[in-house]
């Protein structure tokens, strides 16, 4: 047979040197162009059209050995017609409908192979050779030139020659490829290594394939496979070739899941046509001429269509959240994919895909998924809602229910919440269902924010427990979101928002009535309510609500008055008194039986009660004392003593309502350019009413008024920040409670005889607070002026120097009316306007019956300036009237005065102003004055003594130095 078919082959070739050159073109378009890198392919596809003919499971083993591809498959055994249609280009054996469509798959061989063959079981054995076809075509004159241009290139295919028959145990064809050369050793090994579970969806009549080193076999519950086909007419066709058109019918397979399969579309092998779907799609796809691309026409349109359509029935087989990542997405990897792609999404939203089970079901799918908690849908009133009472669907035998992508809303949160939201929300997707997946919008599934389901569940009525569930369910939710969340109350009320709410804690609501107060209902507290603003109800928290406070504000003129004392004072244990400054308005009983505001309220051992001669205080009725208790009462403003007020971010002071606190402010605040402002403002109340400073205080020293006496307040001016005596303290030197300016046990002795000494018992902190005296520190100028103006005053000489010496340096001072000074010795309070201020020694005898301010020296001027006094120096003539003579200044004195002058003036008697004196200027008259004037020139005062003992005994120098030097330092 192989011999009659060479011959006829020749003969044509040699009759048409074209027919050789056009059967060489093809086999070497179809082996490099439509068939290359597709031999272990197109041996499966023989394999499977075999195993097709003869209607048995195919199997096919590939083995690679000593550089020799072997492909044994079972099935039908070669026969003449297969060895006539494999050395026959385009012309198929398979009319009667098999797996190939165009009997030029066999071309792939010739890619490696130049000595490819095949033997059957029946004995059949044809094989093929490039060399020796490459003989007999240089045998013929006519082809000789044809040959030489293609360099020895021959279509190896179209001249059959006798094989060697073989049999392989089990297999009916061997196919036998001695490969070409090392790159052909190589393609065909990495073919074989790509080869996989593809081959065989996309060829079904191959049960297996068996490969070196693994077998290829389809597992059937880890695949689900969609199949289509059907009839073909004649107008699809009516582009096709006659062949085609000889087999009018379609087939269509998907297959998924697609990991690790060649994302390209199989007409039925591999093309080049990518396909970015998560799925393998093996059609009956018209080929162009290149085998590689579908060919445009009216049938791939139909095949197109009817792809969309199945690869829908395909995701009715992943019910649950896996169906979401076999949903295409927008991007399309080719031409024929995008056309797939709009038609799939285009059907998405109105095809019923997503499963839905009963809830409490435990039924999955087929493929073991299991999923609860999406409610069945409602009438459309309750879906346009978003909420319903949940019905449910029924369970079908178990199989889910399916519902549209458009009918679903998914909701991002964890299983807990989902399972409760289920039941109120038609259509919602139980957890598993990424609410983030992209593929959700292309199914049509509404995506519900949680501000959303929060709004809605606003008009649901469910029992308090229900809420905690919820609560608890939405704890690892965003706050920002929930901020509207509905929460039920004690009074049966649903409000909407946590904030301001109370949560009763370790205090009971009862009682609490009177305020309106809003109480979370205890089945539903939850932790979640309190990171959302609400306030567990303790009793500063009832308290800082502000229905309570307005409560106390309106309770004198209320009709409640007893209910609100009793709620208020039920909270008010372990407050501090003043705490709460507002609770002094809180109406109670008298001891009279009339209502009185807390604050005006004493108690009966009440202290108050004896300082204060003509108190506007009530005394708390007995049976009120009785039933609340005196801690509650002094916590709401009952007092004890005196009360405090404390304020805070004041900035203005006369809404305090404290005697003098503008004069405060003003004295102590005054003269800045922006107004001041309190942060914190503690004052002790009612200290005008006081008649009884002696009994009051004692009062005062105790915590913790004292605190508000001795501790300074803290202002802020402008930027700055200044520390200021407390009102109090400020209050209490203003009003001379001690009974006038007093000092301190061992104060400074300057002090004495300026101030009585103040009464035993005051801690030096809190009596300085009242303006004890303890330094000069403590006083001002102004006040230490006006005491030396005061004849009942006592004061030493000493001290009065010491004193007028303070006073130069301390600043500024309004010139006083009296002054206290020296005249001949005698200290005597004179008007000022007959003292002078003595800055120089030398004037005194002129200065007899003169009254003097006497300081040290170097601040006369100083004391003049802040006096506005003159000094002697300036109201003296200083006029010499006798005649002196210049004489040398003693060497003795340089000794101990080495800057003394050299020379001073001599005279027998000095006269100045019309007077004897010692001494003027460097003027003098004898040792005394000379020893002075050479002193007080030299700025060395207290040395004029041992100056004068030197002039007058200068053989005594030695001893006199030594004397000198014994003095204290």
């Amino acid at each position: 047979m192989t011999a009659e078919v060479r011959r006829r082959v020749l003969a044509a070739w040699a009759a048409s040197p074209a027919r050789f050159r056009e059967d060489a073109n093809a086999e070497e378009d179809y082996a490099l162009g439509g068939y290359r890198d597709r031999v272990i392919v197109e041996l499966a596809q023989n394999a499977a059209d075999a195993a097709a003919r003869a209607g048995v499971p195919g199997r096919l083993r590939l083995t690679l050995t000593d550089g020799e591809l072997v492909a044994a498959n079972t099935g039908a055994p070669l026969d003449a017609d297969g060895v006539s249609a494999l050395s026959t280009l385009r012309a198929s054996a398979k009319r009667d409908g098999g797996v190939g469509r165009f009997g030029v798959g066999f071309t792939a061989v010739v890619s490696v192979s130049d000595e490819p063959s095949i033997s059957s079981r029946a004995g059949l054995s044809v094989r093929w050779s490039a060399d020796q076809t490459r003989a007999l075509v240089a045998e013929i004159p006519a082809l000789a030139d044809e040959l030489k241009l293609r360099r020895g290139n021959v279509p190896v295919l179209r001249l059959p020659f006798d094989g060697t028959p073989e049999a392989v145990d089990g297999y009916d064809t061997v196919v036998r490829l001695p490969l070409r050369d090392a790159d052909a050793i190589a393609a065909v090994r990495r073919q074989l290594a790509e080869a996989g579970p593809a081959l065989l969806l996309a060829l079904p009549a191959l049960a297996a394939i068996e490969l070196d080193d693994r077998v290829l076999e389809l597992d059937g519950d880890a695949w689900r496979t969609v199949e289509a086909g059907g009839p073909l007419t004649a107008e699809l066709l009516a582009d096709r070739p006659t062949e085609e058109r000889a087999r009018p019918y379609w087939s269509l397979r998907w297959a998924a899941p697609a990991d690790g399969l060649p994302r390209v579309v199989h007409a039925p092998t591999p093309s080049d046509e990518p396909l970015g779907f998560p799925a393998l799609l093996i059609a009956s796809f018209p080929l162009a001429p290149d085998r590689r691309h579908v060919a445009p026409g009216p049938l791939t349109d139909f095949l197109l269509e009817r792809a969309a359509e199945s690869y829908l029935e395909l995701l009715r087989a992943f019910p649950g959240p896996e169906l979401l990542d076999l949903i295409p997405g927008p991007l399309a990897e080719g031409a024929l994919d995008a056309k797939i792609r709009r038609a799939v999404l285009s059907r998405l939203p109105d095809t019923p895909l997503i499963g839905v089970q009963p809830r409490g079901s435990t039924s999955g799918s087929d493929h073991g998924s299991r999923w609860t908690g999406a409610a069945e849908d409602v009438g459309a009133r309750e879906a346009a809602a978003g909420l319903a009472e949940g019905d449910h669907p029924a369970d079908h035998d178990g199989e889910p229910v399916r519902r549209r992508g458009r009918d679903c809303s998914v909701v991002d949160g964890t299983a807990a919440l989902l399972e409760i939201l289920g039941g109120v929300m038609p259509g919602l997707l139980p957890f598993g269902w990424s609410a983030r997946h992209p593929a959700l919008g292309a199914l049509g599934v509404r995506r519900v924010e949680m501000a959303d389901v929060v709004d809605a569940l606003a008009s649901l009525e469910r029992p308090p427990a229900w809420w905690h569930e919820l609560y608890d369910a939405l704890a690892g939710a965003a706050t920002s979101e929930l901020g509207a969340l509905p929460v039920p109350l004690t009074d049966g009320r649903l409000v909407r928002g946590p904030r301001g709410l109370l949560i009763p804690h370790e205090t009971t609501t009862e009682g609490l009535e009177v305020f309106g107060l809003r109480f979370v209902h205890p089945d539903a507290v939850h932790p979640l309510l309190l990171r959302l603003g609400a306030a567990e109800a303790g009793p500063r928290q009832i308290l800082a609500d502000p229905g309570v406070r307005e409560a106390v504000t309106g309770s004198f003129d209320s009709q409640d008055a007893a209910l609100i004392a009793d709620a208020v004072l039920s909270l008010a244990g372990g407050l501090l008194p003043g705490a709460e400054p507002w609770l002094a308005e809180l109406a109670l009983p008298g001891a009279d039986g009339d209502l009185y505001p807390a604050g005006e309220l004493l108690f009966p051992d009440s202290p108050l009660r004896q300082v204060m001669a003509d108190s506007p205080f009530g005394v708390i009725a007995q049976e009120a004392l009785d039933r609340y208790g005196r801690e509650a009462l002094e916590a709401v403003g009952v007092l004890r003593t005196f009360s405090l007020l404390r304020a805070e971010d004041v900035s203005e002071v006369q809404d305090l309502e404290l005697d003098g606190v503008e004069d405060w402010e003003e004295e102590l605040l005054g003269g800045h350019e922006y107004p001041p402002y309190l942060p914190e403002f503690t004052a002790v109340r009612d200290l005008e009413l006081v008649t009884d400073w002696q009994a009051a205080l004692p009062l005062l020293g105790e915590p913790p008024l004292r605190q508000a006496v001795v501790d300074p307040l803290h202002a802020m001016v402008g930027s700055e920040r200044v520390s200021i005596p407390s009102y109090t303290s400020w209050w209490l030197k203003r009003n001379a409670v001690l009974g006038g300016p007093m000092r301190a046990p061992g104060s400074d002795p300057l002090l004495e005889g300026l101030y009585d000494l103040a009464p035993d018992g005051l801690d030096p902190v809190f009596a300085r607070a009242l303006g004890v005296r303890v330094a000069l520190a403590d006083v001002t100028p102004e006040e230490l002026l006006d005491l030396l103006a005061d004849p009942d005053r006592t004061v030493g000489r000493a001290q009065l120097r010491a004193l007028w010496t303070w006073l130069a340096d301390a600043g500024e001072a309004t010139p006083p009316e009296f002054v206290r000074a020296v005249v001949d010795g005698v200290i005597e309070v004179v008007p000022s306007d007959d003292a002078i201020v003595l800055d120089t020694p030398a004037a005194l005898p002129l200065l007899a019956g003169q009254p003097l301010i006497l300081a040290a020296h170097d601040r006369a001027a100083d004391l003049a300036e802040l006096m506005d006094l003159s000094l002697a120096s300036e109201e003296l003539p200083g006029e010499i009237t006798s005649v002196g003579v210049e004489h040398e200044v003693p060497a003795a004195v340089h000794a101990v005065l080495p800057e003394a002058p050299r020379t001073y003036v001599h005279h027998d008697r000095l006269v100045v102003d019309g007077q004897h004196l010692p001494w003027w200027g460097l003027n003098a008259d004898g040792p005394a004055g000379l020893a002075r004037a050479l002193a007080w020139h030299a700025g060395r005062w207290p040395d004029r003594f041992l100056i004068e003992a030197l002039l007058r005994t200068p053989a005594a120098t030695a001893d006199l130095l030594a004397e000198s030097d014994l003095e204290p330092s």
